[in-house]
């Protein structure tokens, strides 16, 4: 495969996205931060990071997730690369104790900290876009052992696998661009195995509607006999 081309704007991008999330929040953001599906209050829940002391979250977006953690107690951190994210959460949740909002790209921090924590986790996006290749070693080093990494998104186009990429401004706009990669859940459950994780789980959530889109769910643990 030809070298991918350098994208230099994904900063730009997600701003860009963010942008299109500044709008009044619901009362019940809190209530509802663990909707791993595109669908309202339809899934599992937090559940399924378990009961853990620390988590991490891969692109935290309005910073609900991280918000709604710490709230029961959890030292939760979020990292994120769009300063208008990073900006945002702080507003709204930075008075929680146990929060904390970093920006910065995900591999580079996984790769410059020491900490580790119990849960790792990507709420539809964060981890779609990163190469797998890159972040599954990274993650499960940055686990605790025995932590857990729950991931969700867009199930694959049937017949359509492996490196993807999409506009971030529509077919008219500026060409600014991210890559995702997209995955069966059985190829994402060997890649997870072979990288050494246990425990593994993938599968599609069926949508609310048979004939809607599904969401894709992936957990796993690190090696080792604590788990949360």
């Amino acid at each position: 495969m030809p070298d991918k081309p350098v994208i230099t704007d994904r900063v730009a991008y997600w701003d860009h996205y963010a942008a299109g999330m500044r709008r009044e929040m619901p009362q019940d953001a809190l209530k509802d931060a663990f909707g791993w599906t595109q669908y309202p209050e339809h899934g599992p829940g937090g559940e399924l990071l378990g009961d853990p002391a620390s988590a991490l979250e891969i692109g935290f977006g309005r910073g609900n997730a991280v918000a709604a953690l710490a709230v029961k107690g959890v030292e939760a951190t979020g990292v994120d690369m769009s300063p208008r994210q990073v900006v945002s959460a702080k507003e709204r949740w930075g008075h929680l104790p146990g929060a904390r909002f970093e920006e910065g790209d995900a591999l580079a921090f996984l790769a410059a900290t020491t900490r580790r924590w119990d849960a790792i986790y990507s709420i539809f996006g964060g981890l779609w876009f990163i190469e797998p290749a890159q972040w599954l070693p990274l993650v499960r080093l940055r686990l605790t052992p025995g932590g857990k990494v729950v991931f969700s998104h867009a199930p694959p186009v049937p017949g359509s696998y492996g490196l993807q990429g999409m506009y971030g401004a529509g077919f008219t706009g500026r060409r600014v661009w991210v890559y995702r990669w997209a995955y069966e859940p059985e190829v994402w459950a060997r890649m997870l195995e072979d990288e050494g994780y246990e425990d593994v789980h993938a599968r599609v959530e069926p949508a609310p509607d048979a004939d809607h889109v599904g969401t894709l769910i992936v957990e796993g643990r690190s090696p080792g006999a604590c788990a949360v």
